[in-house]
């Protein structure tokens, strides 16, 4: 009961319309407005529109006053307010509140994001006398499905994936019922009227497998039994398929693992609830709150010491990509008896996560041996985000399910733009006004199948939030699919330095405006050179940027073999170094390779034949992870240095090795001067690594040393900057940044001679955030 406040009662009665906009749709906002009216005495009534939600309120002045401070402190769990504006209205004569029919008109709506199943469904789900016992997809208006089902706004169940779903007359009395949780809850069904789950068999299962079916609680029951049993299961949920099976079955992951020829990149895993989860890794405060939130992310966390899951889960990492049941499904399929399942998003390679029946059964026929399907259809696809914890805060390494396509609020108004992303980790951003919205994580665009998902979603979204794009951004390399698909889109194009869109997206999201130092470290990016950028000191904001210093550059012989094979780098380093005596060394990332292939590796860095020259922090990474032998091939984005990182946290901090700040020299390229700067050469690094390596000190406190020395030479560098620019505000972006040593070190060393330190805390600092710096550019230039 609302407690009424402020000035005593004069009598007079007052009628306000307000208008709200935000994450107010498919949240129970409607309801709650009706609640709150009534218990208050007011009339009036409430309606969606594509704005959002409208509404007017009449009674007298302290019920009005108590009624608009709940409205802004008491929102349902799900729902955002964005924006809210009140005015008052001419009084009319009326009776009781009313909730109206949605209204048409211009659209500056926001969507909700898909949730995780609320604590009244999960009691009701194993209650044996609720009508919704053990049904897979009980939900209310405070959870469940909302983005990948909604087919166009305003959000009303017509244009969902539920307008086939006709409501049985116990879901009407429920959905329209001001006083119940399920009150205009557009999924709302139950085992009566709404979707159905089977089992069956893959279609191209062996003879020799045992032939699956069933529906409802029998497919439920039957599909735990495969999975004790050690098959691997495709699982519908909501924004696509996962592949599931027993994460302590070594056996069984293994088949997973060749079967979706995925050779090590780490697999993420669900456990039955947070004390299971305790059970598989060492979590803290803000982890187990990650895990427990409406959002549902994965988390990557540290293993615990007894983890009871197949070393073959996440190979050569101590860390564990967790998360818990966010579906009645899952919390059905983790009743039965196995610790955890692995739960990976379900495609081939790189291909995108599969999300229609048909083309799941098509493509996955050959890794799964049984569907476990339902007939709710999945409007648009969405993979699992994943978080990691950095400094008490959740950083992003995937934005997707539970936050797309929620807001970023710009620091300044743009006019309707689309932002195309880069070629890896792809994602796209509208924004219109203040408002830029995030797609969720696409993908990297290297395959037809990815660009045709990274097309949909563009037409997706920008129908759903009604933005019609007046120009478009995207990467400068003119060869990304992303910047095909601008400059064939027909409307101007703003093509945007790699890693200044790093820099901006990051300013953006802290709502900076003015210039600051961008630190951006990264594996590729097309630099304003023509060379390839990656180990990058800017100044600037978002009208422009000058390069105020870099790592020193070195070929990439073989140009993308280099990072296919991190020996060419440590190759290319020594080379640099000690010309074609690097070799002849004794060390395993020269010597287990083959005389022709030196040799002809040799030749390609004397001539400076397909050897492109490079900046790139990553390319760094790889090549002290060969030095030490971690890792000569990598199979996965980012693996030696994941390797590297995991190495460097068995031994503890001991000191740096010896590098060399110099000025780099100037250049020219396509008419565009590029002004000298700081050239960051570790050269002397490698030859103490090579004296560390000669005298036997152990590789992890060699891998420790140096990530110190990295972090030790960026933030030297830009105390040199800040000294000579007098800017004091640093932001650090770029994929690099999701190596927590490096990113600890180089944050505290920043914060502790008093700089002002920002980093990514709503998109990822990899290039699933590029687009955002993307808009925020073009926006000011437009």
């Amino acid at each position: 009961m609302v407690q009424l406040a402020g000035r005593p009662d004069s009598g007079v009665v007052t009628r306000r319309r307000f208008a709200i906009g935000g994450i107010v749709q498919g949240v129970g906002f409607r309801p709650f407005v009706y609640r709150l009216a009534r218990d208050l005495s007011l009339t009036g009534w409430v309606r969606n529109t594509t704005a959002g939600v409208e509404l007017e309120v009449q009674g007298k002045d302290a019920a009005l006053a108590a009624f608009e401070r709940s409205l802004r402190e008491e929102t349902p769990p799900l729902a955002v307010i964005a924006s809210l504006a009140a005015e008052e209205v001419a009084p009319c004569e009326e009776t009781g509140f009313r909730i109206l029919g949605s209204a048409g008109g211009a659209s500056t709506i926001q969507v909700a994001p898909d949730s995780n199943l609320c604590s009244d469904c999960l009691r009701e789900l194993f209650d044996p006398a609720d009508r919704r016992y053990r049904y897979p997809f009980i939900t209310c208006t405070n959870c469940g499905p909302r983005y990948s089902i909604i087919t166009g706004i305003p959000y009303d169940r017509p244009k969902t994936t539920m307008a086939g779903f006709p409501m049985c007359p116990a879901c009407l009395e429920e959905y329209h019922d001001p006083d119940n949780r399920r009150f205009h809850a557009q999924p709302v069904a139950c085992p009566a009227c709404g979707p159905q789950v089977r089992l069956q068999g893959s279609p191209h299962a062996s003879a020799s497998q045992p032939g699956q079916s069933g529906r409802g609680e029998n497919a439920v029951g039957s599909a735990v039994e495969l999975l004790e049993n050690g098959l691997i299961l495709a699982i519908k949920g909501i924004g696509g398929y996962h592949l599931a099976v027993n994460a302590c079955d070594h056996s069984a992951v293994q088949r997973l693992r060749e079967r979706k020829k995925r050779d090590e990149k780490p697999f993420a895993v669900m456990a039955a609830d947070l004390a299971a989860a305790q059970r598989l890794a060492l979590l803290n405060e803000t982890e187990r709150r990650l895990l427990t939130a409406p959002e549902s992310p994965i988390v990557i966390a540290r293993k615990t010491r007894d983890c009871p899951v197949s070393p073959l889960v996440a190979p050569n990492n101590g860390w564990l990509g967790l998360m818990l049941p966010y579906t009645p499904l899952h919390h059905l399929l983790m009743r039965g008896n196995f610790e955890a399942l692995v739960m990976t998003s379900a495609n081939v390679s790189d291909e995108p996560i599969a999300f229609e029946d048909d083309d799941a059964l098509e493509r996955l026929g050959g890794i799964a041996d049984c569907f476990l399907v339902h007939d709710r259809p999945i409007h648009i696809r969405s993979d699992d985000s994943v978080i990691r914890v950095f400094q008490g805060s959740p950083l992003f390494y995937r934005r997707a399910r539970g936050y797309a396509p929620r807001t970023v609020r710009l620091p300044f108004e743009t006019p309707p733009l689309l932002g195309v992303g880069a070629e890896l980790k792809n994602a796209i951003c509208l924004s219109n006004g203040r408002e830029a919205f995030l797609s969720q994580h696409i993908g990297d665009l290297q395959n037809s199948s990815t660009y045709d998902s990274f097309r949909r979603i563009i037409g997706h979204l920008a129908g759903l939030l009604e933005i019609t794009p007046r120009a478009i951004a995207c990467d400068q390399h003119p060869d990304y699919l992303s910047s095909l698909y601008a400059t064939e889109s027909g409307l101007p194009v703003t093509a945007v330095q790699h890693h200044h869109a790093h820099m901006a997206a990051c300013m953006a999201e802290n709502g900076l405006k003015g210039e600051a130092i961008g630190v951006v470290f990264d594996g590729t990016g097309y630099g304003s050179d023509g060379t390839i950028w990656g180990g990058e000191f800017l100044v600037g904001g978002y009208d422009g940027f000058r390069r105020a210093g870099h790592f020193r550059t070195v070929p990439l012989p073989g140009g993308d073999a280099a990072v296919r094979e991190p020996w060419r780098m440590a190759a290319a380093y020594l080379h640099q170094i000690m010309g074609t005596d690097a070799f002849a060394l004794d060390l395993p990332a020269i010597a287990r390779q083959g005389e022709l292939e030196k040799e002809m590796l040799a030749a390609m860095l004397e001539k400076g034949i397909n050897s492109p020259p490079s900046s790139s922090c990553g390319r760094l990474f790889d090549a002290v992870a060969a030095l030490l032998g971690l890792r000569h091939t990598v199979s996965y984005d980012g693996q030696a240095a994941i390797e590297l990182e995991a190495l460097a946290e068995a031994a503890e901090d001991d000191g740096v090795y010896p590098y060399r700040i110099g000025e780099a020299p100037s250049g020219s390229s396509a008419g565009a001067v590029i002004a000298s700067g700081i050239e960051l050469d570790f050269s002397p690094m490698f030859l103490k690594i090579l004296s560390d390596l000669a005298d036997t000190v152990p590789a992890a406190v060699i891998a420790r040393r140096f990530h110190g020395t990295v972090a030790h030479a960026g933030t030297e560098t830009c105390l040199r900057i800040a000294a000579s620019t007098g800017l004091e505000r640093i932001v650090l972006s770029g994929g690099v940044f999701q190596n927590r040593i490096l990113s600890d070190l180089m944050y505290s060393g920043l914060v502790a001679r008093g700089m002002q330190v920002y980093t990514h805390r709503l998109v990822p600092p990899n290039d699933g955030g590029i687009a955002l710096g993307q808009v925020a550019i073009a926006g000011r230039r437009n």
